[in-house]
This record gives structure tokens, C-alpha cells and sequence, in this order.
């Protein structure tokens, strides 16, 4: 197999020998792996008319537990993206009756957001897929390799304790 990542390793290795590349064998794979299931997962969402944005959404809607009911902050926070980004993708899911928004009980200024009988319907049928390709895109490692990788991956997604390169 031609790893291209070795290769350009290799090539850095020949052209700047005092310069120590090592972490591109992690970050460039990590790179490719994600471009490749990102394009893989983005298919399996399709299949149900959704893109990520839209199945993140719905997502913690449905696992919010039953009224299936958060505030557009808690699925701003949960999604870490900004207000604005996540009222248009509100807006895109209410007009196609994936979700409703209407008026807190507790402050009638807020609007809580709600996911309707359609919604929950097609994110039940777009996790079971999602799970099955993410099933498919780790078949090439066991139970216990799973473990480690995610362990080591929440490791690097530890806040560093400085920006010092």
C-alpha cells in the first residue's frame, strides 16, 4: 500500500533532516481519516434528506429525552456553534416540519424549540444509519482497539496547558 502520508514524510525527512515531522504522521492522518468519513457520513445523512448541521440538531433534540424540547442556547452550546448559525438551521427545520418553536412557559420572551412527530421519526431512522456506517468506518478495528483510539482521541482533545509551540 502506498501510504502518502509516509511519503511526504520521507520527503521532509530528505529536504529538512534538522526539522523533526514526526507529528504529521498523526495530524495528517487524522486529517485524511476525518475528510474520508466526513464524505462517508455526509451520504448517510442525505439518505434522509438531512446534512450534519440539520442531523446534530435533531440529534440532541431526540436524546434531550421525551418532551424532546431545549432552548436554541442549549443547542447552540451543544453544537458549538454560534446563535445565528443554529437559528438558521432552525428556520430550515421548522419549515420542513422537523421541528416547532414556541414560547417558553417559564419566560414567554424565549422560544424553546421542539421536535415534532416527523422529526423524531426521521432522526430515529438517520441514527440507525449513521450507527451502521459508523459500524462500517471502524470495521477495521476490534472492540479493544476502539477503547484505546477514543481514549488517546479524548486525550488530544484535552485543552492544552499552553500555546507554546
Amino acid at each position: 500500500m502506498n501510504d502518502p502520508v509516509e511519503v511526504i514524510l520521507k520527503q521532509w525527512g530528505r529536504e529538512r533532516p534538522d526539522l523533526d515531522a514526526s507529528p504529521m504522521a498523526v495530524i495528517g492522518r487524522l486529517a485524511r481519516v476525518v475528510k474520508r468519513f466526513d464524505e462517508r457520513l455526509s451520504r448517510s445523512f442525505g439518505e434522509h434528506g438531512l446534512d450534519s448541521a440539520s442531523f446534530d440538531v435533531l440529534a440532541a433534540l431526540r436524546r434531550s429525552g421525551a418532551p424532546f424540547v431545549l432552548s436554541p442556547k442549549d443547542l447552540s452550546g451543544g453544537s458549538m456553534v454560534t446563535t445565528s448559525a443554529t437559528a438558521q438551521r432552525l428556520n430550515k427545520l421548522e419549515s420542513e416540519g422537523l421541528v416547532s418553536r414556541a414560547p417558553s412557559v417559564v419566560d414567554g420572551r424565549m422560544k424553546h424549540v421542539q421536535l415534532t412527530d416527523r422529526g423524531k421519526e426521521i432522526i430515529d431512522d438517520a441514527l440507525s444509519t449513521h450507527l451502521q456506517t459508523e459500524h462500517a468506518l471502524l470495521q477495521n478495528l476490534d472492540v479493544t482497539e476502539r477503547q484505546v483510539l477514543a481514549a488517546l482521541l479524548a486525550k488530544l482533545d484535552q485543552e492544552p496547558e499552553s500555546d507554546a509551540a
